[in-house]
């Protein structure tokens, strides 16, 4: 063994899963031939999500005929879905229980027999009392809103709404004309972590990992051609071999090991970040991280490239990685980084989120990037991805446009070390997904896997027929960068690919310090 985190050198069976459009369709198939059990765990997993293989459309329209058919069939589905804090966001909470409805619905319609455990699992780590005192003007005016918008329902809107509110019904109060106020008197508590996780287990044979939950919003093709507010870049892979049963240990133990009950299993080849709730503090605002594993394994593997590091994440916000990272570039003078990212996060470009999380976030994006940057030079380039259409100028913050396109969302979470390893996980490169949510991934190091899949990820975003020299370890980021720059240069319609350089100068006019707040909130 090369090291804790595996590189074990020994092939398991890996399929790469590039968007929605080819990780959908095989997850449904692995419903399908389950024969016995199915353990899983996902921060969303909604049952009224179109079903897209040629197989599982033969039983329905939606994953909730296919969840019934495999109930029927006397698979036991063991299945975790996040439950998110019912003050700080509302709606997560509601999406949940209204998932817990569905797999109850499938159960019952499935029969007696059916065998299905369905747990809606809330970190159990919480922000201590005196400061949710401190921050109780900002609880009561996420409560408002809530009430507001409740308010603001039909009766029988509302009143279905409430059913899937659970936990929030103790911090409001029901008026007398059916309408509801906040409980003023009460201090709600904060669950600053979550599950982000997405993995399923079949038959302690197949393990499906990565960054892709179920919904209808992250379904996206290769092509990336819907409206740019539907765009969704995701990776999964599919994989035998040892890693299942360490995937399978952990599914079974990981509620426990969050809750302080039990310690970690020790693993080669699965990583982890796993946190608790603290105890004997008096002043904390999140839990204590039991195991940083993912973020051990990427400093690793960083310290043993030589070559070229290809990174595709949603956020890249630790400052403190950005600095290991930095400093192996300044002492390996021939190592590059290619790094893609969003050209901005969701919530700014779609939704016009212009919050303290929003602008906290983007500050320490930019910084990051600045500190990668002083450590690489030009053998480091940031791009990002965009349609080739002219996009709508009008309205918004213009976050939505990068270089006057719509932007590609990247939701994606992989790197690739020279061409001997890989992460694929469901772990953003920021302090929340590396130190306090419940995140898992595994390490790829069968060369033949690691240059496939670097190579696949790279023609994503390349223009068709691009040359070897696109592809090669040591002349990727100047063909990279000189595509980007060209293409920013023309018209969309006119440009190759999607690739298009990221704007670092507009996440840091976005950005915004926030004192006394810790890094891995966001």
């Amino acid at each position: 063994m090369v090291s804790k985190f595996g590189l074990q050198r020994r092939r398991s069976k890996m399929r790469a899963l590039v968007t929605a459009a080819e990780a959908y369709p095989t997850l449904e198939r692995a419903f399908l031939t389950a024969e016995t059990e199915i353990w899983a765990s996902f921060r969303i997993f909604d049952l009224s999500t179109k079903l897209r293989s040629l197989e599982a459309r033969a039983i329905g329209d939606s994953w909730f005929e296919l969840m019934v058919h495999t109930l029927q069939r006397g698979v036991a589905v063991h299945m975790v879905i996040t439950d998110f804090d019912p003050v700080a966001w509302a709606e997560g909470h509601r999406s949940t229980w209204r998932s817990m409805r569905q797999f109850a619905a499938a159960a019952d319609l499935a029969g007696p027999d059916a065998r299905l455990r369905i747990t809606p699992a809330m970190h159990p780590a919480r922000t201590s009392f005196l400061l949710r005192l401190a921050f109780w003007p900002m609880i009561m005016k996420k409560l408002v809103g809530t009430t507001k918008t409740l308010n603001a329902m039909s009766p029988d809107r509302r009143e279905t709404a409430l059913r899937e509110l659970p936990g929030l019904r103790q911090w409001i109060i029901l008026r007398d004309d059916g309408k509801v106020r906040p409980r003023y008197g009460s201090v709600p508590p904060l669950c600053p972590a979550t599950h982000h996780q997405k993995l399923a287990v079949f038959d302690r044979q197949h393990l499906y990992i990565g960054g892709l939950d179920l919904n209808e919003r992250r379904y996206d093709t290769p092509r990336h051609d819907r409206d740019s507010a539907s765009t969704w870049h995701d990776v999964q892979i599919m994989i035998d071999g040892p890693v299942v049963a360490e995937a399978q240990a952990h599914l079974e133990s990981f509620l426990d090991v969050t809750a302080g009950r039990a310690e970690p299993v020790a693993q080669k080849r699965l990583l982890r970040t796993i946190s608790k709730p603290r105890t004997g503090v008096a002043a904390s605002i999140g839990p204590k991280t039991v195991c940083h594993e993912i973020l051990s394994a990427h400093e690793m593997l960083a310290r043993r490239s030589s070559d070229l590091i290809y990174i595709e994440t949603q956020f890249f916000r630790d400052r403190k990685l950005a600095r290991t990272l930095a400093d192996i570039g300044r002492s390996k003078p021939k190592l590059q980084i290619i790094l893609i990212l969003p050209g901005a996060p969701e919530d700014v470009a779609f939704d016009g989120n212009s919050g303290h999380d929003a602008r906290f976030g983007e500050f320490l994006q930019g910084q990051a990037l600045r500190i990668l940057q002083r450590g690489f030079g030009k053998r480091l380039f940031i791009g990002a991805a965009a349609q080739a259409k002219e996009g709508n100028q009008t309205g918004g913050n213009g976050r939505h446009l990068l270089a006057d396109a719509p932007i590609i969302y990247i939701h994606a979470k992989v790197a690739v070390f020279d061409d001997t390893a890989a992460i694929v996980s469901s772990a953003n490169l920021n302090g929340r997904s590396l130190k306090w949510d419940t995140e898992a991934g595994v390490i790829l190091d069968a060369a033949p896997d690691v240059v496939a899949l670097r190579r696949k990820l790279m023609a994503h975003w390349l223009p068709d027929g691009a040359g070897p020299a696109f592809f090669d370890r040591t002349a990727a980021v100047a063909r990279w960068r000189g595509l980007a720059l060209s293409n920013a240069q023309r018209r969309p319609s006119d440009r190759q690919g999607f690739v298009l350089p990221y704007d670092i100068k507009a996440s840091e006019s976005f950005g915004q310090a926030v004192p006394f707040v810790p890094e891995e909130l966001v």
